[in-house]
């Protein structure tokens, strides 16, 4: 989603990695209710030093990013944004809503309440409650703490690359072949359950914010032409977003509706005509 960024967060990512093992041992981790998944979770930071992390994010994200110039699309997003915090489960945080000039489609997030949505995202949508979506969708990661939780992650590969460093070289090499593939299945992005978890929040927030949250249903099937129209890709074990039907059955689900035989085909590519 970064792309742009490039080098610049992952030198960031790993300085990041350095100061939460340094404070980890002075601070501690707490055991929290993470109020989306519903279970017990422990992180090793606080609220604050989250904020800090998307702050520092966010700064490296309007270096390279230009913002729209359109006054009203910005204020459009920022209002409907505003409505879809307002019935979030998250409310210990400041939200930041921005539009990007690009014509990508495409939106993230990062943590502590910062999130981007791209020019051409907006473009394709057809009215504000699939907007109303692709923002719950990206406040449902951060009400998960998806990126904290990754980032966790990050940290506990950096550590057991730290120790293959004393192990006997006849087993580093295994070792640490391993450690590599955990660490890429990290950094490619956020997990499957993390994805299907943020459209099933997105429709909740946004039929509770008022909004028809039927929207996500419509906004995941344009998203499926776009991914058909797109080159044929070499199958990859790290593809981590599911498919599109995936995600639109887990939308259903969430909204009581009826299950049918295509909500299980699990194809997004077909040949050109």
């Amino acid at each position: 989603m970064l792309k742009k960024l490039g080098i610049k967060l992952f030198v960031f990512t790993l300085s990041t990695i350095s100061y939460l093992l340094s404070t980890i041992f002075l601070s501690g981790c707490s055991t929290e209710y993470n109020v989306a998944t519903r279970q017990e979770e422990t992180f090793y930071y606080s609220t604050d030093r989250e904020v800090k992390i998307g702050e520092s994010i966010a700064q490296q994200v309007e270096k390279e990013y230009k913002f729209v110039q359109d006054p009203l699309v910005q204020k459009r997003v920022e209002d409907i944004g505003e409505k879809i915090v307002s019935v979030c489960d998250r409310k210990d945080i400041d939200y930041h809503f921005k539009v990007l000039e690009d014509d990508e489609v495409n939106a993230f997030s990062l943590p502590g309440g910062f999130v981007y949505v791209n020019k051409g995202l907006i473009d394709k949508l057809a009215n504000d409650d699939e907007l109303a979506c692709v923002l719950g969708h990206e406040v449902g990661h951060i009400v998960a703490r998806h990126s904290i939780k990754k980032l966790q992650a990050i940290m506990g590969y950096s550590v057991l690359r730290l120790l293959t460093a004393y192990i006997p070289k006849t087993e580093t090499g295994e070792v640490g072949n391993a450690a590599d593939i955990a660490f890429t299945q990290i950094m490619v992005g956020y997990s499957r359950e993390d994805e299907l978890l943020a459209d099933q929040l997105a429709s909740r927030y946004a039929k509770l914010a008022g909004y028809d949250p039927h929207g996500m249903i419509m906004f995941l099937e344009k998203l499926e032409e776009i991914n058909r129209r797109k080159p044929a890709r070499e199958y990859s074990y790290f593809k981590t977003h599911p498919y599109v039907p995936d995600r639109i059955r887990t939308v259903k689900q969430e909204l009581g509706e009826k299950i049918d035989f295509t909500d299980y085909i699990n194809i997004e590519q077909t040949p050109h005509q």
